[in-house]
């Protein structure tokens, strides 16, 4: 049976932002990946130059008009059918993210091997580092995935669903292993190690903070591989080397069976 091929990426919305977008839409309009989910999308602009570059998506699913919701963008070779997005609860302490109004984009794709249910999102970050379920940050982020396992629990039990982006959350942390079982999840990379941020001297062993997770239909089976792209230099449109994310690219195979 086909697999589905699907690509999460946080694509950094600072520094040269346009360049960087040509040239991950280039890459993306000579990969064959089916359905590609973007964090850190900021602006409707750049959506539209990713359109320009990756012609071969011609179906785009995001929301707002100058600013996005959420920095979140679904492009799809396949008809996206409907999607919506869902905002998380506003909570302390204050900060600059929270201009993102972060949430999580619920779409559905109708693939070659029939409907598939997409849950495109970014958490808020954890400043402190630390994923304690005292932490602050913590308590935030078991906020929102509440929301989150809501939504996902709500979706029709009879379509199959995936779940991915940017949770800020390493594998291992608590709070996102209560998720998992709450939601009904399983998680495509478990006990993968190795990191998904690009280390830096400041953050030499960051965690694994970007996941592909999935749910079968009813009476189903939905099984996936993962692996990570993206992770050395390219070369932009003027000639000049970049890496095209401080994250690296994450993507899956995901085959669907009786």
């Amino acid at each position: 049976m086909k697999a589905i091929r699907l690509l999460t990426l946080n694509t950094l919305y600072t520094g040269d932002v346009p360049a960087r977008l040509r040239a991950l839409g280039a890459a993306l309009d000579r990969s064959a990946y089916d359905i590609v989910c973007l964090q850190e999308v900021m602006y409707r602009r750049h959506v539209r130059l990713l359109r320009r570059a990756a012609p071969g998506y011609r179906y785009v699913a995001c929301s707002g008009t100058v600013l996005l919701q959420g920095g979140l963008v679904l492009l799809s070779r396949w008809p996206i059918s409907r999607y919506r997005f869902v905002r998380y609860p506003t909570t302390g302490p204050v900060r600059g993210e929270l201009l993102m109004r972060k949430g999580a984009q619920v779409a559905s794709v109708a693939t070659p091997v029939g409907e598939l249910a997409v849950v495109n999102t970014h958490l808020s970050a954890n400043r402190d580092d630390d994923w304690s379920p005292t932490n602050r940050y913590t308590r935030i982020a078991a906020g929102e995935l509440a929301r989150l396992a809501t939504l996902i629990k709500a979706i029709d039990p009879s379509l199959p669903v995936t779940m991915v982006g940017d949770l800020n959350l390493p594998r291992d942390s608590a709070a996102l292993i209560d998720f998992i079982a709450a939601a009904g999840l399983s998680d495509v990379l478990a006990g993968d190690r190795r990191p998904t941020y690009r280390p830096t001297p400041r953050w030499p062993s960051p965690p694994a903070l970007d996941h592909v997770l999935i749910r079968p239909a009813a009476g189903e089976t939905l099984t996936g591989s993962a692996d990570f792209v993206f992770q050395d230099e390219v070369t932009l449109g003027d000639g000049r080397r970049a890496y095209l994310s401080d994250h690296y690219g994450v993507q899956a195979e995901l085959t669907r069976s009786k």
